[in-house]
């Protein structure tokens, strides 16, 4: 009898395990080209998002952007003619040769080129109020071509906007304004314009940064690599909606071209300007009446302040903050329920107040918050009519010592002597800084001979020995530095020096 050979596993549980191992092998393998799958499907959705022309974007904007033509008449003629003696032989010749050019002192035309945006069907059109300032006629181009004659309503120097109106016999292609605020850094925009005078031009780039300050009170800039050139002042800034975040105004340059460095004037600054320009023909901000400088780190150690933050009052004229009891040395840290940063965000967040408002200010006041309720005036009626707050009358000073050396500071008490040398009026006081140690802390911080110190520790000072006791005031409520209110040719400004 043959005997069969029986194949009998050797380890029948090691041969479960490798199965299950193959299967989770196989199950790790299905899930990870799933993932890979949906990975590259990702990608592919984001490229997708990405714009792959800006052609229908532009086909629907360009109808609502105008290029402007501005004429001024130039005067000519207006420099110094030839001198001839009177009884000169050449008296006929220069005589004639005026006659025979007079046809060319009459006044001749300049022209100017722009772009704009048209904001609603009946015909307003917002530009930069440099593109049209001056100007004598203003022509408004259309994209198919049409002209239209514009009439200014409006401008507002401060933002450099300007507002137009033209009359046409039908209704108007417009764009509306996007949120800025909603504009993110590295967003895609498009510029669209005039620029160099070459008629209708799109360029294309992103945000590449936000609320940038140029020089103007009012400057929340978007910053774009977008090329922007002389001719584009004044057209829009697109984002991919096909609405305006900003009016393109200047450009940051050392040949006069674009380097890749445009700004335009945010949209949510532009609607307010707008819809003032459009309801009055001019502007009408909220007026605080203070003189404002920011809260630094040795400012906020000196008056006790937890934070550098806020806005420090450096003088008080008559107007809406005096009368609401407001001082020198107050530290604004809410304005009509909005926290101030520093003093660029108060500047705003009063300009944006509504004239005649009443709002409640917070103020920081020796060690304490307080609470003031102010009725704001009007920036534009008071900017010609602010003056300085006088300063009382000057103490007897005979037993004071002449000079002292103080903080690296040689100071003296003023005498109308030196009212006279450095042209202060008869009831200024204080404290002059007759020399300085450059290599003092002082003179670091900006002090120089010449300058008033009128108060310490928000206390007035007018003799030296009024000012030692400020110092050891400070000292015994464990400061570390002293606060001083300084004037320069009327302007005043904290410092604060450190007492150690």
């Amino acid at each position: 009898m043959r005997e069969h050979a029986i194949a009998t596993p050797i380890n029948p549980t090691l041969e479960g395990v490798s199965t299950s191992v193959q299967r989770a092998s196989a199950v790790r393998a299905m899930w990870l080209g799933l993932l890979t799958f949906m990975v590259l499907m990702a990608n592919t959705l984001q490229a997708d998002a990405r714009p792959e022309s800006f052609a229908n974007l532009a086909d629907e904007v360009s109808p609502a952007v105008v290029n402007i033509t501005t004429s001024t008449a130039v005067a000519r003629g207006t420099g110094p003619g030839p001198i001839v003696p009177e009884g000169s032989p050449f008296e006929d010749f220069f005589r004639e040769f005026q006659d025979r050019n007079r046809d060319n002192d009459r006044p001749r035309r300049s022209s100017a080129l722009g772009s704009g945006f048209v904001i609603s069907e009946d015909g307003y059109v917002v530009t930069n109020n440099h593109v049209i300032e001056s100007a004598d006629e203003i022509v408004i181009e259309f994209f198919t071509g049409e002209e239209l004659t514009a009439e200014v309503v409006g401008t507002d120097p401060n933002t450099d906007i300007a507002l137009l109106k033209v009359e046409a016999e039908k209704p108007l292609p417009f764009v509306s304004f996007s949120d800025s605020d909603s504009a993110r850094v590295g967003d895609w925009v498009m510029a669209v314009g005039n620029p160099l005078g070459q008629g209708f031009s799109v360029s294309v780039g992103v945000v590449s940064a936000r609320n940038r300050a140029l020089s103007g009170t009012y400057d929340d800039y978007i910053q774009t690599d977008a090329a922007i050139n002389r001719g584009n002042s004044g057209g829009p800034l697109f984002n991919m909606d096909g609405q305006v975040i900003g009016v393109n105004t200047a450009i940051l340059s050392p040949n006069g071209g674009s380097i890749g460095i445009g700004f335009s004037m945010a949209s949510n600054v532009v609607t307010r300007v707008v819809d003032q320009l459009r309801e009055y023909g001019e502007t009408r901000r909220g007026w605080l009446g203070v003189r404002i400088q920011d809260v630094t780190d040795d400012v906020a150690e000196a008056i006790g302040l937890e934070e550098a933050t806020g806005a420090l009052v450096t003088d008080v004229p008559d107007g809406p903050a005096k009368e609401a009891g407001i001082k020198a040395g107050d530290v604004i840290m809410n304005f009509d329920g909005g926290d101030v940063e520093n003093t660029r965000g108060l500047v705003r967040q009063v300009g944006n107040a509504p004239v005649g408002k009443s709002v409640r200010v917070v103020v920081f006041r020796e060690g304490k918050t307080q609470t003031l309720k102010v009725v704001l005036g009007r920036r534009e009626e008071a900017e010609a009519a602010r003056s300085e707050r006088g300063e009382g009358a000057v103490p007897e000073e005979d037993d004071a010592p002449a000079e002292m050396e103080m903080m690296g500071l040689t100071l003296a008490p003023l005498s109308d002597d030196l009212r006279g040398e450095l042209g202060l009026d008869a009831d200024a006081q204080g404290l002059v800084v007759r020399d300085i140690d450059e290599m003092s802390e002082a003179y670091e911080k900006g002090l120089r001979a010449g300058d008033l110190i009128t108060e310490a520790g928000q206390q007035k000072v007018n003799t030296v020995s009024e000012l030692e006791d400020r110092v050891e005031e400070a000292r015994e409520a464990g400061r570390k530095s002293l606060l001083l209110l300084v004037r320069r040719a009327g302007d005043p400004r904290f410092v604060a020096l450190s007492l150690e």
